[in-house]
């Protein structure tokens, strides 16, 4: 596999944004990533809205990534792709342009491609919520699933995820002149405060309970009656999902008058280190025989449709993307020397299931 023609290919998919929820953006983005797939797999896919799928037979391994990214259309004029030396950055370079690029070279390297199964999504960033059938089917009865999500920290696999829970906590108060009857009201916004404080008190060991985005109040002279609080929970035990649902539920009023309801659940079960041992031991085989370096695996926060796939039971490896850092943060980078072996090192584990 050739640096420069990756890179070259690499370049033409950061050229194309993609944010998640901009469909005009996405349909020319999926029709670029779908011309090089037929390139370099030898045929087109199916088109589900802007999910691509190849399909080689019944699946017996499932090979997934996503095309969407976290950046707005706009973002390439302030900071377009660049090369310097072995480093590569722009607008979803990491995750995860650069994973495509390595999935569709290593799977060109193999001799067919029976039983291979291949989902490029367009909605990862935002929870799979529209492609979650198309990737609950495709791996059904599959041997495995490999995700190209980027690696973690210098090229390490993620053999386990935590999982994501997303709540919404809404408080109903009453409307009052802020300046001649405050009394009278019922204030949403210092109920949502009381509520805040007890949400964030959930979180204890490696479970995180996060109060993110909070509204309130309709005008600076009106006492708010409505305010509102959404809630991210990480976690790897499924347990602590069943613990932190029960608390939220269970949320009382501490302001008379004020009301609570709380909807949301669990988004993505956690992927269980169990998902991934038989494949991560593959990958040191299979490294060994490349001559690479044996993978290191870590379990991370972050979610992926890997989380979707080990809770279908199919052993699961993912983080076998590209090398590289800072997903989501201004400077994403890849290091573009290792993308031939990373590539090569998903072939060879395809070869292997």
């Amino acid at each position: 596999m050739d640096v420069r023609t990756m890179t070259d290919d690499l370049a033409t998919l950061v050229a194309v944004e993609s944010p998640s929820a901009d469909d005009a953006a996405l349909a020319i983005s999926a029709r670029v990533v779908a011309a090089l797939g037929t390139r370099l797999l030898g045929s087109a896919p199916e088109r589900h809205g802007h999910h691509l799928v190849w399909r080689h037979g019944a699946t017996r391994v499932l090979v997934a990534g996503h095309h969407d990214t976290v950046w707005p259309v706009g973002t390439l004029a302030r900071w377009p792709f660049a090369i310097d030396g072995d480093r590569a950055t722009g607008p979803g370079c990491f995750d995860m342009k650069a994973g495509l690029v390595q999935l569709f070279h290593g799977l060109a390297t193999l001799p067919a491609l029976d039983g291979v199964t291949v989902i490029v999504n367009a909605d990862e960033e935002i929870g799979s919520t529209g492609s979650r059938g198309l990737i609950d089917e495709a791996v059904a009865g599959a041997r495995a699933a490999l995700i190209c999500e980027p690696s973690a920290t210098g090229g390490a696999l993620k053999t386990a995820r935590k999982g994501i829970g997303r709540w919404r906590v809404e408080v109903a108060g009453r409307a009052a002149h802020a300046g001649l009857e405050p009394h009278l009201g019922v204030n949403a916004a210092v109920e949502l405060a009381h509520q805040t404080l007890a949400v964030a008190a959930l979180g204890r060991g490696d479970t995180t309970v996060t109060p993110t985005l909070a509204e309130a109040g309709t005008s600076d002279n009106t006492v708010p009656a409505s305010a509102a609080l959404t809630i991210d929970m990480r976690g790897f035990d499924p347990a602590e999902f069943t613990r932190v649902e029960t608390a939220l539920r269970g949320l009382r009023p501490v302001l008379p008058g004020a009301a609570i309801t709380v909807t949301g659940g669990v988004s993505r079960p956690p992927m269980p280190p169990s998902a991934s041992t038989g494949l991560h031991r593959l990958a040191h085989d299979a490294a060994a025989r490349l001559g690479q370096a044996a993978p290191p695996g870590v379990a991370v926060g972050g979610a992926s449709d890997g989380n979707l796939t080990a809770a279908r039971g199919v052993p699961t490896l993912d983080g076998l993307g590209a090398v590289g850092g800072n997903a989501h943060a201004e400077g994403e980078w890849v290091d573009l020397s290792a993308m031939p072996g990373r590539a090569a090192l998903l072939a060879a584990l395809v070869s292997e299931i």
